[in-house]
Protein backbone atom coordinates (compact mmCIF):
# COMPACT_ATOMS: atom_id res chain seq x y z
CA UNK A 1 0.00 0.00 0.00
CA UNK A 2 2.66 2.43 1.25
CA UNK A 3 4.02 1.98 -2.50
CA UNK A 4 0.90 2.64 -4.33
CA UNK A 5 0.58 5.64 -1.95
CA UNK A 6 4.02 7.05 -2.54
CA UNK A 7 3.89 6.90 -6.07
CA UNK A 8 0.10 8.44 -6.74
CA UNK A 9 1.29 11.08 -3.93
CA UNK A 10 4.45 11.84 -5.82
CA UNK A 11 2.88 12.19 -8.92
CA UNK A 12 0.51 14.56 -8.54
CA UNK A 13 2.51 16.74 -6.59
CA UNK A 14 0.93 16.42 -3.43
CA UNK A 15 3.81 16.23 -1.77
CA UNK A 16 7.81 16.20 -1.94
CA UNK A 17 9.82 12.54 -1.43
CA UNK A 18 11.17 14.21 1.73
CA UNK A 19 7.50 14.89 3.08
CA UNK A 20 6.27 11.45 2.07
CA UNK A 21 9.05 10.16 4.11
CA UNK A 22 8.88 12.31 7.02
CA UNK A 23 4.85 11.67 6.91
CA UNK A 24 5.75 7.71 6.77
CA UNK A 25 8.05 8.40 9.57
CA UNK A 26 5.36 10.19 11.83
CA UNK A 27 2.19 7.95 10.40
CA UNK A 28 3.98 5.41 12.50
CA UNK A 29 3.16 6.77 15.88
CA UNK A 30 -0.60 7.88 14.75
CA UNK A 31 -2.78 5.12 15.08
CA UNK A 32 -5.24 3.43 12.11
CA UNK A 33 -4.23 2.77 8.63
CA UNK A 34 -1.44 4.69 6.74
CA UNK A 35 -4.05 4.77 3.43
CA UNK A 36 -6.63 6.73 5.94
CA UNK A 37 -4.15 8.91 7.42
CA UNK A 38 -2.46 9.64 4.37
CA UNK A 39 -6.33 10.55 2.37
CA UNK A 40 -7.21 12.67 5.21
CA UNK A 41 -3.75 14.63 5.02
CA UNK A 42 -3.66 15.17 1.75
CA UNK A 43 -7.73 15.77 1.81
CA UNK A 44 -7.06 18.44 4.41
CA UNK A 45 -4.12 20.21 2.81
CA UNK A 46 -6.04 20.44 -0.87
CA UNK A 47 -9.69 21.35 0.46
CA UNK A 48 -9.76 21.58 4.52
CA UNK A 49 -12.23 19.80 6.33
CA UNK A 50 -14.65 18.24 3.90
CA UNK A 51 -11.37 17.88 1.45
CA UNK A 52 -10.54 15.25 4.61
CA UNK A 53 -13.65 14.01 5.01
CA UNK A 54 -14.55 12.94 1.48
CA UNK A 55 -11.23 11.93 0.86
CA UNK A 56 -10.83 9.58 4.07
CA UNK A 57 -14.61 8.18 2.68
CA UNK A 58 -12.85 7.89 -0.85
CA UNK A 59 -10.52 5.02 0.78
CA UNK A 60 -12.53 3.23 3.30
CA UNK A 61 -16.13 3.26 1.52
CA UNK A 62 -15.08 0.79 -1.29
CA UNK A 63 -12.37 -1.07 1.06
CA UNK A 64 -15.65 -1.54 3.29
CA UNK A 65 -17.88 -2.62 0.61
CA UNK A 66 -15.52 -5.21 -0.70
CA UNK A 67 -14.88 -6.72 2.76
CA UNK A 68 -18.02 -7.10 3.15
CA UNK A 69 -19.04 -9.02 0.18
CA UNK A 70 -15.80 -11.33 0.40
CA UNK A 71 -16.84 -11.68 3.88
CA UNK A 72 -20.51 -12.91 2.96
CA UNK A 73 -18.68 -15.41 0.86
CA UNK A 74 -15.52 -16.14 1.88
CA UNK A 75 -16.51 -18.96 4.46
CA UNK A 76 -18.01 -21.22 1.55
CA UNK A 77 -15.21 -20.37 -0.29
CA UNK A 78 -12.30 -21.47 2.72
CA UNK A 79 -13.12 -25.01 2.33
CA UNK A 80 -11.81 -25.65 -1.36
CA UNK A 81 -8.20 -26.29 -1.17
CA UNK A 82 -7.39 -24.11 -4.26
CA UNK A 83 -8.75 -21.05 -2.61
CA UNK A 84 -6.59 -22.12 0.60
CA UNK A 85 -3.54 -22.82 -1.36
CA UNK A 86 -4.22 -18.93 -3.52
CA UNK A 87 -4.07 -17.76 -0.10
CA UNK A 88 -0.99 -19.03 1.16
CA UNK A 89 0.65 -18.74 -2.16
CA UNK A 90 0.19 -14.48 -1.35
CA UNK A 91 2.01 -14.38 1.61
CA UNK A 92 5.98 -14.48 -0.02
CA UNK A 93 4.15 -11.75 -2.76
CA UNK A 94 3.61 -9.44 0.01
CA UNK A 95 6.55 -9.73 2.13
CA UNK A 96 8.51 -8.86 -1.34
CA UNK A 97 6.29 -5.63 -1.65
CA UNK A 98 7.29 -5.03 2.18
CA UNK A 99 10.89 -5.95 1.53
CA UNK A 100 10.95 -3.73 -1.57
CA UNK A 101 9.20 -0.61 0.42
CA UNK A 102 12.01 -0.76 3.13
CA UNK A 103 14.35 -1.26 0.72
CA UNK A 104 13.43 1.90 -0.89
CA UNK A 105 12.91 4.55 2.13
CA UNK A 106 16.41 2.67 3.36
CA UNK A 107 18.35 3.91 -0.10
CA UNK A 108 16.83 7.26 -0.07
CA UNK A 109 17.45 7.96 4.04
CA UNK A 110 20.94 6.61 4.36
CA UNK A 111 22.23 7.04 0.82
CA UNK A 112 20.21 9.76 -0.68
CA UNK A 113 19.20 7.49 -3.93
CA UNK A 114 15.52 8.42 -4.80
CA UNK A 115 15.85 6.37 -8.55
CA UNK A 116 17.70 5.31 -10.88
CA UNK A 117 17.78 8.09 -12.66
CA UNK A 118 18.48 10.45 -9.73
CA UNK A 119 21.32 8.67 -8.04
CA UNK A 120 22.83 11.53 -6.34
CA UNK A 121 24.86 9.63 -3.17
CA UNK A 122 25.20 11.24 -0.22
CA UNK A 123 25.39 9.27 2.81
CA UNK A 124 23.42 10.16 6.07
CA UNK A 125 25.30 9.11 9.39
CA UNK A 126 22.39 10.44 11.30
CA UNK A 127 19.97 8.06 10.29
CA UNK A 128 22.51 5.39 10.52
CA UNK A 129 23.20 6.11 13.90
CA UNK A 130 19.26 6.39 14.86
CA UNK A 131 18.51 2.97 12.99
CA UNK A 132 21.27 1.60 14.83
CA UNK A 133 20.73 2.82 17.93
CA UNK A 134 16.91 1.40 18.03
CA UNK A 135 17.89 -1.88 16.53
CA UNK A 136 20.63 -2.14 19.86
CA UNK A 137 18.64 -1.51 22.70
CA UNK A 138 15.84 -3.71 22.52
CA UNK A 139 18.78 -6.63 21.57
CA UNK A 140 20.62 -5.09 24.83
CA UNK A 141 18.01 -5.09 26.97
CA UNK A 142 16.64 -8.24 26.17
CA UNK A 143 19.87 -9.92 26.97
CA UNK A 144 20.04 -8.35 30.22
CA UNK A 145 16.74 -7.49 31.46
CA UNK A 146 15.37 -11.21 30.20
CA UNK A 147 12.05 -8.77 28.66
CA UNK A 148 11.22 -7.13 25.51
CA UNK A 149 11.77 -3.29 25.13
CA UNK A 150 8.70 -1.53 24.56
CA UNK A 151 7.89 -0.18 21.36
CA UNK A 152 6.35 3.15 22.55
CA UNK A 153 9.95 3.63 24.64
CA UNK A 154 11.51 3.57 20.89
CA UNK A 155 9.18 5.43 19.08
CA UNK A 156 10.10 8.18 21.95
CA UNK A 157 13.63 7.80 21.95
CA UNK A 158 13.65 7.56 18.13
CA UNK A 159 12.17 11.12 17.98
CA UNK A 160 13.88 12.50 20.51
CA UNK A 161 17.22 11.57 18.75
CA UNK A 162 15.61 12.81 15.35
CA UNK A 163 15.33 16.21 17.09
CA UNK A 164 18.83 16.27 18.63
CA UNK A 165 20.29 15.25 15.58
CA UNK A 166 18.31 16.75 13.09
CA UNK A 167 17.72 19.98 15.02
CA UNK A 168 14.15 19.82 14.46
Amino acid sequence: MLSLIGDSVLRYGWMTEKELLNFVGVETVIPGPIAVNMATYIGYEQGGFFGALLSTIGVVLPSFIIILLIASIIKNLLKYAPVKTFIASMRPALGGLILSVAVTMALTVFFGINSIKNINFAFDWRSLVVMAVIILIPIIWKRVKKKEFSSILLVIISGVMGMLLFRV
